[in-house]
């Protein structure tokens, strides 16, 4: 079998992927996408927070060339990347009760916010006592996550229960277990992961649909460009001034 031929499978699985979660989270979308744009219409706050891989998502929709400029990570030391030494204590991290708890209180959340927490298997301490403190708080909670692992994986929280659980609004990004789309008689493991392409296509159409449902309101969306482009300075600056107060990123 060749590289080619694999390369083509990748493709077609991944283009699979997004055609369900296009078609069978369409109405989930259109909510997460409509609390986002009644957030900033009210003045509140936009985060997203990974663990992990899942933090690639979190921080695509970050200061954005064609993002909504309102959107903040919130980064959890040692478990945002694989630039951890060993990455392995990243992994170790997620499964810290009472992590969340401390991240929380030092962080500018509060109520009125809304906290996009992407964990492909929802099943660590990190990512579901994020959503539980969240929302005690006050924040409205927007999970990504795949589903699947809530009924063919063990939640590692002491509660029992998986992320989804804990949300007011869920996306499934419909990875199967395990995260590998590909299989060969001559490699011994599953390879190829999606969740990356699927979870960042899934929340780039979530803020699509609050940049379009803030326009149908007659409120112009908070939209960065990119710096590449003229005028892209100009135009984020006066974006960045006129809604500073709701940016973290920049200071």
């Amino acid at each position: 079998m060749s590289d080619r031929k694999l390369a083509g499978q990748f493709f077609d699985a991944a283009i699979g992927l997004l055609q369900r979660v296009r078609d069978e989270e369409a109405g989930a979308i259109e909510a997460a996408g409509t609390l986002l744009a009644d957030t900033v219409e009210d003045g509140g706050r936009l985060f997203a927070f990974g663990a992990g891989h899942s933090s690639l998502a979190a921080q695509d929709v970050v200061y954005r060339a064609g993002g909504l400029a309102l959107m903040n990570l919130l980064a959890v030391p040692g478990v945002v990347g694989v630039d951890v030494m060993p990455a392995t204590l990243g992994s170790a991290l997620e499964r810290v009760d009472g992590l969340a708890a401390a991240v929380l209180d030092s962080s500018p959340l509060r109520a009125g916010d809304v906290l996009v927490i992407v964990s492909l298997s929802g099943r660590n301490a990190l990512p579901v006592e994020m959503a539980m403190n969240a929302r005690a708080l006050g924040v409205k909670v927007i999970g990504v996550t795949s589903v699947a692992y809530a009924s063919e994986t063990t939640s590692r929280h002491v509660s029992g229960t998986y992320l989804r659980d804990h949300c007011d609004l869920v996306l499934d990004s419909k990875i199967a277990v395990g995260d590998a789309e590909l299989t060969l008689d001559t490699v011994p493991a599953p390879f190829a992961p999606a969740s990356t392409v699927v979870t960042t296509a899934l929340l780039q159409a979530v803020l699509a649909t609050a940049a379009g449902a803030l326009a149908d309101r007659g409120i112009e969306p908070p939209l960065l460009r990119s710096g590449n482009v003229d005028g892209g300075h100009e135009w984020n600056g006066r974006v960045m001034e006129e809604y500073g107060d709701r940016i973290f990123y920049r200071r």
